[in-house]
């Protein structure tokens, strides 16, 4: 019986791995706002992985499941207990609007609010963080976040809307302090 070329066991752990060492690499350094930790904890998360990859079970997302070494590494590392504080968000969300025309005023308020925005997603509480990350930066699917996380898929939609609603109200607020 042949074996299917694109599965995980045909497949060496560098083929599938080597491809998420950028994205990896980013996700680690928005969780620990540390380029030197990041690199350590990626290190870890490839070794620990590397370690596993005999038990990683066929059939399941190589992709998530090297998330979910890195999330549970970061997690058990001194950074990672210090970054899970508990914050209650049950506001409900502004609406603000947005700029349409690409005009030279408008180019200029987008470039500023990249640090707006790169700060507010900063000091969202650890698990809305990951989840924004995950679904904006990295591009995963809903259940590939779920088993990253190891949650359900209901409480990562929670957390996302959660999460983009305490950015757009984080922006909303520098903008208005900005044009005071």
């Amino acid at each position: 019986m042949d074996r299917d070329p694109d599965s995980p066991l045909a497949q060496s752990f560098e083929e599938l791995s080597l491809p998420l060492f950028g994205p990896l690499y980013n996700y680690a350094c928005w969780l620990t706002r540390d380029e030197a930790e990041a690199e350590d904890l990626v290190q870890e998360t490839y070794l620990k992985a590397l370690g596993g990859f005999a038990s990683f079970a066929t059939g399941t997302n190589f992709r998530a499941w090297m998330y979910r070494i890195l999330r549970n590494t970061f997690l058990t590392s001194r950074s990672g207990l210090r970054a899970a504080p508990m914050v209650s968000i049950d506001e409900e969300p502004e609406q603000f609007e947005r700029c349409s025309r690409d005009t030279p005023e408008s180019l200029l308020f987008h470039r500023v609010n990249g640090d707006v925005l790169r700060q507010a997603i900063e000091a969202l509480p650890l698990p809305f963080r990951e989840v924004l990350l995950l679904a904006d930066v990295e591009n995963m699917s809903y259940k590939e976040m779920a088993d990253c996380l190891s949650i359900p898929v209901g409480t990562v939609t929670s957390r996302l809307q959660r999460a983009r609603r305490k950015v757009r109200e984080a922006v909303g607020e520098a903008i208005v302090r900005e044009s005071r």
